[in-house]
């Protein structure tokens, strides 16, 4: 987190949910329009929201909220702290209130038992220091920091491990069901005319559509509805909004075949079922999103470099004992010890003893270099031959290893103006698409042939759909 004069900061958030330039106007469009922001850059790439305002004016939860209004969410991380000086209930209830009153917690839980806090927060909102900080200021320490590191965190999100292995999942589960109902309700295989014939098969087919729709699907549901909750769209509230008609148009065709044939025949409506046609879409848009995240994880391999550069520990002398703690611990002024052979792990000034230091990743300069007391020295260059003890003068986003990082995923996320102009564009896209949607169906139920309905929502999903 960077801050600069009168109260104006400048913080990096993470936001979930974006899928293309649209989210990414959608963000931009609902943090601007907070009072006292200054300026909003959304990276579509890193998933980044880069945000200068006013902390005076501005708190956290109003920027969640916007986020949040826009359909999209801040994306959070979890820390586990070990607690020491609680005995009671009433303990947990007093640090609980100290760590949800901190900004950019969203949840905190305190387990006596293992006199544990569970902490989840928005990264570049809070840090590790301001959980600490907390709880000593509430009469109560922090032991430990019993937590993975924000590095590793970092890596996954990028690369995208996780979002991919779901997607995976879904799109094995949809292509599976959607090639079942495809064999199961397409008129030109023989065999389908006869299972169609029997009471149960329709009621069949809707309960293999029916996990398709609500599970594999559900993504698009939470996010394309969500944000129409709020006056917004996206590229999910398409599918959405199109697999929903195929779906929900199915199911009533289903139970009035069932239950009141008549008014089918009445009205002229075919006893014909589309649970395939809304499969199918789900399953071909959750494969073109695995595709992507997919080329999206290789996108940040320069950033994911760069972080895997970062040492996760840091070797600090306090109180004339040596410790090893995490590199997030680390505080400026405090004397760290580097041994041969190891990564220095924030930058600092030499104080004690003489080396070479190998600043290749840096300059590019493979030569190691001198270093004497006296002399600078940088995060996550190598240490070659002798021990140091240098006292920490820039730590966290403050290294120079963290502005190089930070640079580059602002280079990532800066825009020409001609994609300034397509983000506009985009963000009026969706609702043209929705509005010329309703009125090819408004059109087709005037002059469309018959089956009028089942046509003109055939028409109304094809629009919806091939936008996307």
């Amino acid at each position: 987190m960077a801050t600069t004069d009168k109260g104006i900061k400048k913080i990096s958030l993470p936001v979930e949910g974006m899928t293309c330039a649209a989210c990414v106007g959608h963000v931009e469009n609902a943090l601007m329009d907070v009072p006292g922001m200054l300026e909003a850059s959304v990276n579509l790439g890193t998933e980044k929201a880069l945000v200068e305002f006013d902390s005076s004016e501005v708190p956290f939860q109003v920027i969640q909220d916007a986020v949040f209004g826009a359909g999209y969410k801040l994306g959070t991380q979890t820390a586990s702290l070990n607690i020491g000086g609680m005995t009671c209930s009433a303990c947990v209830s007093h640090i609980e209130n100290a760590l949800r009153g901190v900004p950019g917690v969203a949840q905190a839980d305190v387990n006596l038992g293992v006199e544990r806090a569970t902490v989840e927060f928005v990264p570049g909102i809070a840090e590790l220091a301001d959980l600490q900080k907390a709880v000593e200021e509430s009469g109560y320490r922090v032991e430990c920091f019993n937590d993975s590191g924000d590095q590793e965190r970092e890596l996954e999100r990028l690369s995208k491990v996780k979002e991919i292995r779901e997607l995976r999942n879904r799109l094995i589960f949809a292509g599976t069901g959607a090639i079942l109902l495809f064999l199961g309700t397409f008129d030109a295989f023989p065999w389908v005319s006869s299972f169609m014939g029997q009471g149960f098969y329709p009621f069949l087919l809707w309960a293999l559509a029916t996990p398709v729709q609500f599970w594999a699907g559900s993504n698009f549901y939470s996010s394309g509805l969500g944000a129409l909750r709020h006056g917004t769209s996206n590229m999910h509230t398409l599918i959405a909004l199109g697999t929903a008609v195929a779906y929900v148009y199915s199911a009533v065709v289903v139970l009035l075949d069932a239950f009141s044939p008549g008014v089918l025949a009445d009205n002229g409506i075919e006893a014909k079922v589309y649970f395939d046609t809304a499969a199918i879409i789900i399953a071909l848009i959750l494969l073109g999103r695995f595709l992507e995240a997919g080329a999206r994880g290789r996108t940040s391999e320069a950033i994911r470099r760069l972080i895997g550069l970062r040492p996760t520990s840091a070797r600090v002398v306090r109180g004339g004992e040596e410790i090893d703690i995490l590199v997030d611990q680390v505080v400026i002024g405090d004397t760290v010890l580097v041994r041969p052979g190891e990564k220095l792990p924030v930058d600092g000034l030499v104080t004690d003893g003489y080396s070479a230091v190998d600043e290749s990743m840096l300059t590019g300069e493979s030569m190691p270099v001198e270093k004497v007391p006296g002399q600078k020295v940088y995060g996550a260059t190598m240490n070659s031959n002798g021990a140091l003890y240098f006292e920490a003068t820039q730590v966290g986003g403050e290294t120079v290893l963290a502005q190089i990082i930070r640079m580059v995923e602002e280079a990532q996320g800066s825009k020409a103006p001609i994609q300034r102009l397509a983000d506009q564009v985009a963000s009026y896209f969706v609702p043209a698409v929705i509005i010329a949607s309703l009125a090819a169906f408004a059109f087709w139920m005037l002059l469309g042939p018959a089956p009028v309905l089942t046509f003109s929502i055939l028409v109304l999903v094809s629009v919806l759909i091939i936008a996307c």
